[in-house]
């Protein structure tokens, strides 16, 4: 209806914006959502849902259900009270399950406050890590984790779902369904036992027994979707905001890549560059560049934030793009009890979030220290730009100037008929490897990274390397801005190894350790590297990486189960590169051979192909 949502003024692009949202939402009534982030506010979510209703949406692209808890509860009071009966004395018996509220929770709470300092009878924590919360209790169990048990859980849509295990547990883990069952008095109760058990009592009529392959089979128990609700919206009125214009805004943020913390020891994780800012091994304030300009502070600067009281620090990361008197913050980090990867990395959040700011508040206050903090980033130092700037490095158009123009990407290119390279005839072959990557469709989320990170056995080389220009991941998704700092276009450019089809690596190499393949790779012999490392020189895409220091731990017996066999484990000395998963294009060779036929084009996918959610 055109009504500004607290009576805010909007300028000229945010009212053209708005206009332009609103016909596209009226032109398309009943086939578009109007969806509200997890961190909005209640009446962010209830405008949300009146705009769905009123576009005709719901029944359609929106559906409701029963909500997957019957009993719903409102679980910040909830924490409240639990608090204050632990002050009171009425806890006897306190078991925390998986949970790390000494941690996380809102800070005005007081949760470790009362844990540590209250007589609670027995406290005991049942959970992965020896955590903060951990340390508190009387007993910590050793849960086992949710790949080594069994259990049961909804979707969103209401369907049940059967959790089996792939491996037995490692560590004579205790799942929580079965500490529970512990303490009704079934001592020797295991999860496959409880959770078959249950629904042997659900499964009234017919076969058992076929109901429950079935259901272990497919992995859910059908029939046990909740059905769609008829439901009207009722009026009144919604609440405003209560966010003030002129005040700086704070937002709270779970990080990308290591969560709220849970995530924290994982160092495939806190190696993994963030989106955007490229940061590792750290959180930090991120702030606007007019924003920075007015307060007259660079990247790397410390600062105190005071939220409402709440004081804490952090270092700052200028981001272009994020929008002016806001300061975005990243949970998870500043663990004290994290283990080897995660303990005493970068600066903890929650101790400035409150119950009443859960994920934004504002009235915040920045102050500058005066110092600096080293942050590890993996963003400027691999560019591939050129000082005088002739080589563009991302091209981009609009569908229009595509149509009128199909070769605007073209435009500049050396001739191509001039070279010193015979070119190869891969007609004698059955195969000539490719890829093809829609930068259209990259969001930069790093899911590629991660995924050859695990395939690859590659290492993990810490913040002090890192730092150096020495991570080893094969490969990056670039950044590019275009435009105004302050609201720039964004490109995403995913880099692996191209395998040049004319590769300057190949010339330079002394003793022929990358070599160009009859099937148009450009392979890297490993026994054969003696690290000149004349290749990385010549890569004009920056995507080599030299194995600088023995990374690789050859002793921990895990290490062995998280590698990959199929790919060997690279010593120190050596350069590394992105494959095209070799391993799996020889495995689909030899099936391909078995039955007597070639690889199809399509069937055979590399890790970051088949994990990219885009």
């Amino acid at each position: 209806g055109g009504v500004n949502a607290g009576g805010a003024t909007l300028e000229g692009e945010q009212q053209k914006f708005l206009a332009g949202v609103a016909k596209d939402l009226q032109g398309n009534r009943g086939a578009s959502v109007v969806m509200a982030g997890d961190h909005q506010s209640a009446a962010v979510h209830a405008l949300a849902h009146a705009i769905n209703a009123a576009l005709g949406n719901v029944g359609k692209t929106v559906v409701y259900t029963d909500t997957v808890d019957a009993n719903p509860v409102n679980q910040t009071e909830s924490l409240r009270e639990l608090v204050s009966d632990m002050h009171g004395g009425k806890v006897d018996l306190l078991l925390i399950l998986s949970g790390n509220p000494a941690y996380d929770a809102p800070v005005d709470i007081g949760f470790a406050d009362a844990l540590e300092k209250t007589n609670v009878g027995m406290r005991v924590h049942v959970g992965l890590h020896n955590t903060e919360t951990a340390a508190l209790c009387h007993w910590h169990i050793n849960e086992a984790h949710y790949l080594e048990a069994w259990g049961d859980t909804r979707a969103y849509d209401g369907s049940v779902c059967i959790v089996q295990p792939l491996i037995q547990p490692l560590y004579a883990g205790r799942s929580a369904l079965e500490v529970v069952a512990f303490l009704g008095g079934q001592a020797n109760a295991n999860g496959y036992e409880l959770v078959r058990g249950y629904w042997q009592k659900q499964h009234t009529a017919g076969d058992f027994d076929s109901f429950w392959r079935k259901s272990v089979h497919d992995g859910f128990v059908a029939g046990t979707a909740f059905a769609p609700k008829n439901v009207a919206m009722k009026g009144g009125n919604v609440p405003a905001t209560n966010v003030e214009p002129g005040d700086i805004e704070i937002n709270f943020r779970r990080d990308p890549s290591i969560y709220d913390g849970r995530f924290a020891n994982n160092g495939w994780l806190q190696e993994l560059p963030k989106p955007l800012t490229k940061l590792t091994w750290d959180n930090a304030a991120l702030i606007g560049p007019a924003m920075a300009d007015r307060l007259k502070l660079k990247t790397e600067d410390m600062v105190e934030l005071d939220v409402r009281g709440r004081k804490v620090q952090s270092p700052i990361w200028i981001q272009a793009g994020h929008p002016d008197k806001s300061i975005t913050v990243f949970l998870g980090y500043g663990r004290t009890r994290s283990g080897r990867a995660g303990s005493e990395v970068g600066f903890d959040m929650y101790r400035a979030r409150t119950t009443t700011g859960l994920w934004f508040t504002n009235g915040v206050q920045i102050r500058k220290l005066g110092d600096t903090y080293k942050l590890a980033s993996t963003q400027g130092y691999q560019t591939m730009e050129t000082p005088t700037g002739e080589r563009p490095l991302v091209q981009a158009a609009t569908l229009e100037k595509y149509r009128d123009e199909p070769k605007f990407a073209k435009e500049g290119e050396p001739p191509t008929a001039l070279t010193l390279y015979q070119p190869y005839d891969y007609k004698k072959e059955a195969y000539a490897w490719g890829m093809a990557i829609d930068m259209n469709r990259c969001t930069g989320c790093n899911n590629c990274i991660v995924a050859c990170q695990a395939e690859n056995n590659i290492a993990v080389v810490g913040k002090e390397q890192v730092v150096k220009g020495r991570h080893m991941h094969w490969l990056r998704v670039d950044v590019y801005y275009e435009g105004d700092r302050a609201n720039p276009s964004a490109h995403f450019q995913p880099v692996p190894c191209m395998q040049c089809e004319n590769a300057p690596c190949e010339v330079v190499c002394p003793v022929g350790a990358t070599v160009h393949s009859t099937e148009g790779l450009n392979d890297m012999v490993y026994n054969r590297c003696i690290g000149t490392r004349y290749c990385s020189n010549n890569c004009p895409y920056k995507v080599r990486r030299f194995n600088f220091l023995l990374f690789q731990d050859w002793e921990t017996p895990q290490y062995k189960m998280m590698r990959n066999p199929d790919v060997s484990i690279r010593s120190r000395g050596v350069m590394e590169k992105c494959t095209y998963c070799i391993q799996r294009i020889n495995e689909h060779r030899i099936d391909a051979e078995r039955a007597d036929t070639l690889v199809k084009d399509g069937t055979l996918q590399t890790a970051c192909q088949q994990s990219c959610p885009a």
